[in-house]
């Protein structure tokens, strides 16, 4: 191999990993957390109760039992089987450690085209704690209230 098909080969090379290296960085775990939780609107609006579920820990506590990970999966289920459609916009998200755990505080508006839960309709204040479960953070208890 000559000289310049070396130098050639070097330069691929090094091309290759520095193309490869932003791929290696791990993102940040607020940011997944922010991205479960978008994750989790757009599961709403889109009636995909898996898809919010699979968000949730298995012992998921909604509002101090009021709702377990089923039981808001349900509502997500009878509101697609009722045609409903349920639009979702978040409010700015902070998510604060709590040691190896996550806290995240926003508000969120629920809005509707039916007329299944108008009284549920308007701006929540909510709080969800985040733990990782296999590697993926889930939602593992969230409280909420109207405000308006």
């Amino acid at each position: 191999m000559t000289l310049s098909n070396r130098i050639t080969c070097l330069l691929v090379a090094v091309a290759l990993c520095a193309l490869a290296l932003p791929g290696c960085r791990r993102t940040p775990d607020e940011a997944q957390v922010r991205a479960a939780i978008a994750a989790v609107a757009q599961a709403a609006e889109a009636s995909s109760a898996s898809d919010l579920a699979a968000r949730l820990s298995e012992d998921f506590d909604g509002n101090a039992g009021q709702l377990d990970r089923n039981q808001l999966a349900g509502v997500v289920r009878l509101l697609a089987l009722r045609g409903e459609h349920i639009g979702v916009v978040m409010g700015p998200v902070s998510v604060e450690h709590r040691g190896e755990r996550m806290v995240a505080s926003f508000t969120v508006t629920l809005t509707s085209g039916g007329q299944l839960l108008p009284d549920q309709l308007g701006i929540y204040q909510v709080e969800s704690a985040w733990r990782k479960d296999d590697g993926t953070w889930r939602c593992y208890t969230a409280s909420w209230k109207h405000t308006i």
